[in-house]
């Protein structure tokens, strides 16, 4: 069955850094652009990160360009979101999301498979 899980959330405070991760079994990994969203309350789900099959191509949304960066391990079946210089208004829960076919992309509608999200939380 296919399995998407996320780990590595927590509480941190505002201009630090967290590493969100995400496992993913039940298709074939390497063939796989994979996306990070966010839901925090009272807002819609929001775009994060993108990035291609092999990790050499990454998209970000302007509101954490610079500061998050996204990265993947085929062999471990695995995809990484680093979030350095948090601020509280990056708190939300943080889902990964698998994208079967194609090229990364922004649309949710993209992507077929989705985490349960894990919480970040950033106080001031």
């Amino acid at each position: 069955q296919v399995h998407v899980g996320e780990s590595g959330g927590g509480l941190v405070q505002a201009g630090g850094s967290l590493r969100v991760s995400c496992a993913a079994s039940g298709f074939a990994f390497s063939s796989v652009a994979m996306g990070w969203f966010r839901h925090a309350p009272g807002r819609v789900r929001e775009f994060v990160a993108t990035i291609n099959w092999s990790g050499s191509s990454a998209d970000y949304a302007e509101s954490v360009k610079g500061r998050f960066t996204i990265s993947r391990d085929n062999a471990k079946r695995t995809v990484y979101l680093q979030m350095n210089s948090l601020k509280p208004e990056d708190t939300a829960v943080y889902y990964c999301a698998v994208r079967r076919f194609g090229t990364p992309g922004q649309s949710p509608n993209y992507y077929d498979y989705w985490g349960q999200g894990i919480q970040v939380t950033v106080s001031s």
